[in-house]
């Protein structure tokens, strides 16, 4: 490959993951504020128009969205995934005749590993795991922003709420993968080079709706995802903690104060490695009690813990690295 030709295709990598992480902090905003804006000038009918679409439309993200194939293969995911580079690691099959809630971890500060695995088509899960269709339910309120809220459904986004997990798993028929960061915010807040931590002890929310919908489980853990940025990490209980904590109740998801690697927002260049477990078969309960609850839930805390450590050497960690689960 040629001087020239090489600097080409590292600005268009730098240019993809830069435009998705400037969505990813300022898109949902930009478009409430262009919205408003809008109101106060000539073009205010077009704000209008929109607004009562957005009042009949209300319930579409919950009723499976709008999935558009166009935008999931744009090439531009394809850059975003060379740059770090990020790869999807299948280790079994996923019978395309039953349903599937897939846990991702860790959160990481974006969760690049999830969005371009699960969104785009740039890492190529569809070959991997042929009739299944991957859907990564995210934080319910964003899909309230106008306009945003139509670019996230194309990539195939999901609010994380019931209706929309129950209306995918009983009424787009089988060989749907529900993929759900089950750490949140509370997981980012604890994303950091070096450190393996998951929040899922005591989320047992997914377990519970597996089994009320009979979808089986799969650990889902992305190597790497804690190095793409460093982060000022707060110890419990002191002022930048409580605020940050704060904040999350408030508004659903938590501040985080990181650093990339250019520009401050730029990610590290550090390989990123989604392995996808093996399925955990859960049995359909339409009231499923306490105690079932809690094994499925331990049986998928020894299955992503047994996960990490069979792949961590080969996807870049040392032996001695451990998987904290808090």
């Amino acid at each position: 490959m040629t001087k020239d030709k090489t600097q080409w295709t590292d600005f268009l990598q730098l240019v993809s993951v830069l435009q998705w992480v400037l969505s990813f902090l300022f898109l949902g905003v930009g478009c409430s504020i262009l919205m408003v804006y809008l109101m106060f000038t000539s073009l205010w009918p077009l704000s209008a128009l929109y607004f009562i679409w957005l009042v009949m439309d209300w319930q579409t993200p919950e009723r499976g969205g709008m999935k558009n194939r166009f935008v999931r293969r744009w090439r531009v995911w394809g850059h975003m995934k060379d740059y770090f580079p990020i790869k999807l690691v299948k280790t079994a099959e996923l019978n395309p005749n039953k349903n599937y809630i897939l846990g991702c971890h860790p959160h990481g500060i974006m969760s690049a590993g999830a969005f371009t695995c699960f969104s785009t088509e740039s890492c190529g899960f569809a070959e991997l795991f042929p009739g299944v269709k991957a859907s990564l339910a995210i934080l319910a309120g964003l899909f309230r922003l106008p306009l945003f809220r139509e670019y996230i459904m194309s990539a195939g986004l999901l609010p994380v709420s019931k209706p929309s997990l129950a209306h995918v798993l009983t009424q787009s028929g089988k060989g749907n993968a529900v993929v759900i960061v089950i750490g949140g915010a509370a997981e980012s807040l604890a994303s950091s080079p070096g450190i393996n931590t998951v929040v899922v002890r005591q989320r047992k929310g997914f377990v519970r709706v597996a089994l009320e919908f009979g979808a089986d489980l799969v650990p889902v853990y992305s190597f790497g995802e804690n190095e793409l940025f460093q982060q000022v990490v707060f110890s419990d209980g002191s002022l930048g903690r409580r605020l940050q904590d704060l904040f999350k109740k408030i508004m659903g998801f938590a501040p985080c104060l990181f650093v990339g690697e250019r520009i401050a927002i730029i990610p590290y260049k550090t390989p990123v490695t989604t392995v996808v477990g093996s399925p955990i078969s859960v049995p359909k309960r339409a009231t499923p009690t306490e105690e079932e609850v809690d094994h499925y839930h331990k049986l998928y805390m020894e299955a992503l813990s047994k996960l990490f450590h069979e792949h961590k050497v080969s996807c870049g960690l040392s032996e001695s690295h451990k998987l904290r689960i808090i």
